[in-house]
């Protein structure tokens, strides 16, 4: 039987999450230089649409359908066949094109995420074939396992809204391709700070579908994963704030904005596992561990141009860790049982797979971005990188630079 309260609200939580690509658009346009803002904006952009027709041809079968224990699912909706308007997911009550969705959203942001990593490097053809390969085989079976009554979520493993799924997997992804692609020729700065803030507002704004909506209907665990997703941004922002004014003697907006997106990527996993105040811990924890990541990673050198490993591969791996350690079944029956009950098998569980996830998703987009490279050229070329939307778009974001 149909429930208009859950499903009118999974709908506006579908929305929401769809407004986090745009959102993360514009905090990648604003964080590059003008004359490659477009290029790094039309990646998002792209994902929108290609992941969509993946999604209907393949996708949400290949994540959502089959039986337990399996790594990926079958094809039994593949075109999304057996898909009818009356075709319901019976434990929200809501029509099951409303589950569809929901979820195609989260596949549309996840490798999106990973082109602040090779920002000004990679040609948009080697991106389009990334796109799809990258979802096949680490997205989707991450999906599966976790999401789709597969292997890890059998073993005991959680993964509340993408930990996992979508923060650790692009992280670790995205440091895999600095490591291939080695470092920009032409290294540019944030150009526009206004976008960046309104990237943040949107991807903010639309977390709250994220993780409130991944409960899949409204009730206390929705209220619960919503307030926490506020509270562990907040605190992440306010402490990178003052980490990052007490090292560099200014208080820097960029900071704080970076931050926040920390707290929220750290919580992810969480929201819906853990008590109020776990998401205070959380938060803090995310703005020094993924402040000290990115410290780390300028100390080797590593090209992240967008810091996409420091702050959502290692917040979403801490994410994981800490759920391990805060979760409570007093909170929510379906989540673990965390260290602070005097049980350490669910972080144990919880470390397994984020590392082993995590490693997988390093290896593989390693080998792939090598494998592509056989075909057609992935970097792009010095002339190029002085200016990518000019040279390999023909346009340009502010109609002041020449266009080729």
């Amino acid at each position: 039987m149909l429930n208009g309260a859950n499903t009118g609200f999974m709908l506006l939580a579908a929305a929401l999450v769809m407004l986090m690509t745009p959102g993360l658009a514009f905090f990648y346009g604003g964080l590059v230089g003008r004359s490659n803002t477009l290029t790094i904006m039309i990646q998002s952009f792209a994902s929108m649409g290609i992941t969509t027709v993946m999604w209907w041809l393949c996708g949400y079968s290949l994540c959502f359908s089959g039986g337990k224990d399996g790594i990926f699912g079958n094809f039994h909706y593949a075109f999304l066949q057996h898909v009818g308007v009356n075709t319901m997911y019976k434990p929200s009550g809501i029509p099951l094109s409303v589950l569809i969705v929901y979820q195609m959203m989260f596949a549309i942001i996840t490798p999106a995420l990973i082109t602040g990593a090779f920002t000004n490097r990679v040609t948009f053809k080697a991106y389009l074939i990334f796109l799809v390969v990258w979802q096949l085989a680490v997205y989707y079976p991450f999906v599966h396992m976790l999401w789709g009554n597969g292997l890890l979520f059998q073993w005991g493993a959680r993964d509340f809204a993408g930990g996992i799924v979508v923060h650790a997997s692009a992280g670790f992804a995205a440091l895999a391709s600095v490591i291939y692609l080695g470092k920009r020729r032409f290294v540019d700065t944030p150009h526009n700070i206004p976008f960046i803030a309104l990237g943040t507002g949107l991807l903010w704004f639309g977390w709250y579908g994220f993780n409130a909506g991944s409960e899949l209907k409204v009730d206390h665990i929705t209220a619960l994963a919503f307030l926490n997703t506020d509270i562990a941004a907040s605190f992440a922002a306010v402490t990178w704030l003052f980490v990052e004014w007490w090292f560099a003697k200014k208080p820097h907006f960029v900071g704080l904005l970076t931050g926040a997106v920390a707290g929220l990527a750290t919580i992810t996993p969480a929201a819906g596992y853990v008590p109020i105040w776990a998401s205070v811990f959380i938060g803090i924890a995310a703005g020094l561990v993924c402040y000290g990541a990115i410290q780390l990673k300028n100390m080797f050198k590593w090209d992240d141009a967008l810091d996409v490993w420091g702050v959502h591969g290692v917040g979403g791996l801490l994410g994981i860790v800490l759920l391990g350690v805060f979760a409570a079944k007093a909170i929510n029956p379906l989540g673990g049982v965390g260290l602070i009950h005097h049980s350490g098998s669910f972080l144990a569980k919880q470390i397994i797979a984020g590392v082993g996830c995590s490693l997988y998703a390093f290896v593989f987009t390693y080998a792939m971005l090598a494998a592509i490279d056989l075909f057609t050229r992935v970097r792009t070329g010095e002339e190029a990188e002085r200016g990518l939307d000019a040279h390999m778009h023909g346009e340009s974001a502010y109609g002041l630079e020449p266009v080729m």
